[in-house]
């Protein structure tokens, strides 16, 4: 599978289908609590033989062909590897509930939705933010920015990506 792909919509139709205006869509679709129910059945439906997780409340988003599970996880100001649960007010970060996640998942689906409605996805697989949480180079309970995720994660992913001997090209799964 490619690491790098693009989601892209059409801003007047989608616009037009919902009865709303163009800037409430856009609104609306930077807001990763409203977009990654979409993004989940998009990459589903871009990638044959993937399915959605039994419920909202399994620990990963998605499950591959080959049975591999992911976590679907939006780039807006900020970006978090640890496990939802461990996010919000009164909530906090514990490493070995951190490990457990990169265990049990292949990785993460990483879409940049401030740039809606041409949506960039980043297939990043769990060692690779395993060896950035050993080197120190995630942030207090695995959160960096946008920033920080474009000048650490992408590059580290395109350095996989030369090893694997894979081609590091964006693709757009609607073209097929």
């Amino acid at each position: 599978m490619d690491r790098t792909l693009r989601f892209t919509w059409e801003l007047d139709g989608l616009a037009a289908a919902l009865k709303i205006g163009r800037d409430d869509v856009v609104r609306y679709f930077r807001d990763g609590r409203r977009i990654s129910f979409i993004l989940e059945r998009r990459f589903r439906d871009a990638h044959p033989g993937w399915r959605l997780a039994a419920s909202e409340g399994a620990g990963y988003d998605l499950i591959d062909e080959a049975g591999q599970c992911w976590e679907v996880r939006s780039v807006s100001k900020n970006i978090y590897f640890c496990p939802s649960y461990m996010v919000g007010s009164g909530r906090r970060f514990e490493e070995g509930g951190f490990f457990e996640k990169l265990d049990s998942i292949g990785g993460y689906l990483c879409s940049d939705i401030t740039l809606f409605p041409d949506v960039p996805v980043f297939v990043v697989p769990s060692p690779l933010i395993r060896r950035l949480y050993d080197t120190g180079q995630l942030g207090a309970g695995t959160s960096i920015s946008r920033d920080r995720f474009y000048s650490l994660v992408v590059p580290a992913l395109k350095a996989v990506e030369a090893v694997e001997g894979a081609t590091p090209r964006p693709v757009n799964p609607d073209q097929k």
